[in-house]
């Protein structure tokens, strides 16, 4: 059985050890990005993760630089240790390093029950250790020095699946994890292609899980959902320029600039249901990379406006300037120290974006037959209820997505958006005020007079030969009441008719009404005169029938 020559504890107070926070990262999705951004830091070009639910563990394994029993020692276990402080800002391959505080490893050192290392440089055999927990903890409680609570001993031979033509690099093995796993294996690949974009963005660098390359692949279900991108100061990301992401169902786009130096997308999805990511509470916001490190999720929570819109985005912001000599990053590394003045100048230019974002998605989604922004006082909630009714019953003539005529019946369909709003409000107008002044002769007992009486019978009796025809027994009005028969025109005439005076009345207003609300009941398209009259009529006759009904008793 190999054992290694050497061995190792930690380079630090075990009670400061765990003041710092071995208990700080509280996600398996944090650990897991803990290790891949030290593989990143290390050179590797590739990453392996191999996960066991049923043993509740996992391995992770790279092919970075490795690590000297020095380097062991006197870095990894060295809790604080960043290569920073000596001066570095990126790897020998020019990779901005993504650790700073150098704690960041007290997510790998206390999620499980034991902690494995195994690594080795090109030159170097493997060397490493055991870090047990329940050990720890009692050292912890027993005060002992580091020099009296060493690693454990690893067994190379319980490793040889994974050290087999291993060259240099890490092998970290994860025995019960305190939480358990969760998240099934497709879950965590969608999430690690959206939250590790230097893995997608750095063609250098490969994440596998469970031997599937991670790749753009695991995003197509939500390019298909995304119906709307806004792209900030033209990011070039392969999720909005590669064929294969599959963002054929996109309908609109748009370039964003700022002064600022970030870069990034919002997106826009059919549904916010779309954002959940495999039927869990998960949900993909917009979320604030910093060196291609997810560093603060949902960070429109930052700049909130409660409007409906924020449900439906997601996308990347990129803001490298966020890390430099000024540590921005909070103790538990998942966040920005909010009253920075950095982060805040940063958040008053996104905020600006992101009101554009507001205001054009509402324009596109009314413009897609889809709801809209209440709160965008843009359109009249008259304009905007009718376009929301058109919106709902042109649905219903909806081509599927591979017919070859949808282009061309959207077409048509979204041709009639404008005037379909104008007509579907009008009718609403129509059927509330002829039904009033319905309700107000019969309150009032007005009689009809013998040329009503005549248009009554008139329609009456054409009524009853299209139900002949149609083979109808059915009743079809409520009421058979005469009134039910008549129009505005006449209505009008019998309600408030003074033709002889000056005075306003219904029956004039209806005699310029009438040759327009009828071309409007036949479903035909007006011109923009005759809508412009229409409503100007329509004002005069709402203001009279508001006397009549305020004078009615």
């Amino acid at each position: 059985m190999a054992k290694f020559s050497e061995h190792f504890s930690f380079e630090i107070s075990l009670s400061i050890l765990n003041h710092l926070g071995r208990n700080l990262y509280r996600s398996f999705m944090t650990v897991l990005g803990e290790a891949i951004s030290n593989s990143w830091d290390a050179d590797a070009e590739n990453v392996w993760i191999f996960i066991n639910k049923k043993k509740n563990s996992f391995i992770i394994k790279d092919d970075g630089d490795g690590m000297s029993a020095d380097d062991f020692r006197n870095k990894f276990l060295k809790i604080g240790y960043s290569k920073r402080k000596e001066g570095s800002i990126s790897s020998t391959k020019g990779r901005p390093y993504i650790g700073r505080k150098g704690i960041g490893k007290l997510a790998l050192l206390s999620c499980a029950e034991r902690i494995y290392v195994l690594t080795k440089t090109i030159e170097s055999s493997y060397i490493g250790g055991v870090i047990d927990n329940s050990g720890l903890d009692r050292a912890i409680k027993n005060d002992l020095t580091p020099d009296e609570y060493e690693l454990g001993e690893v067994h190379l031979e319980d490793f040889k699946e994974y050290t087999k033509n291993h060259k240099k690099g890490t092998i970290i093995y994860f025995e019960n994890i305190k939480d358990g796993i969760k998240n099934s294996s497709d879950y965590l690949k969608k999430l690690i292609a959206l939250y590790f974009r230097f893995s997608l963005l750095d063609k250098s660098f490969n994440i596998f899980v469970d031997g599937e390359k991670i790749t753009l692949d695991q995003l197509d279900d939500l390019a298909k959902k995304t119906q709307f991108l806004w792209n900030i100061n033209n990011l070039e990301d392969p999720f909005l320029t590669d064929k294969l992401t599959k963002l054929k169902y996109l309908k609109e786009s748009k370039t964003l600039t700022t002064q600022n130096a970030f870069k990034g997308f919002i997106a826009s999805v059919d549904l916010p249901k779309d954002l959940k990511v495999i039927s869990t509470e998960e949900k993909i916001g917009v979320d604030l990379f910093v060196n291609g490190r997810l560093r603060e999720k949902d960070i429109i929570k930052h700049i909130p406006t409660a409007r409906i819109v924020e449900s439906y985005l997601y996308g990347q912001i990129h803001f490298d300037e966020l890390d430099g000599e000024i540590d921005r990053f909070t103790s538990s590394r998942e966040g920005i120290v909010a009253d920075d003045p950095k982060f805040r100048e940063f958040l008053e230019n996104l905020k600006k974006i992101l009101a554009e974002v507001i205001n054009d998605w509402d324009v596109w989604r009314i413009k897609h037959r889809k709801s809209g922004d209440s709160e965008n006082k843009r359109m009249s909630d008259r304009e905007r209820t009718s376009r929301d009714l058109f919106n709902i019953v042109s649905e219903d003539f909806s081509l599927p997505e591979e017919s070859p005529n949808r282009e061309k019946v959207d077409g048509w369909v979204n041709a009639f958006a404008e005037d379909a709003q104008f007509n579907f409000s009008s009718y609403a107008e129509c059927f509330v005020s002829e039904n009033l002044i319905r309700n107000y002769m019969e309150n009032k007992k007005i009689p009809l007079s013998p040329e009503a009486q005549k248009i009554v019978k008139e329609w009456r009796d054409k009524v009853n030969r299209h139900k002949l025809k149609g083979n109808l027994s059915i009743e079809i009005r409520q009421s058979d009441d005469d009134l039910a028969y008549l129009s505005m025109g006449e209505l009008a005439y019998l309600a408030d008719n003074k033709k002889s005076t000056s005075e306003p009345c219904l029956a004039r207003d209806a005699d310029e009404y009438r040759p327009i609300r009828d071309a409007l009941m036949h479903t035909s398209l007006l011109t923009a005169a005759a809508k412009k009259k229409l409503s100007a009529v329509y004002e005069n006759i709402k203001g009279r029938l508001r006397i009549l009904l305020s004078d009615s008793k």
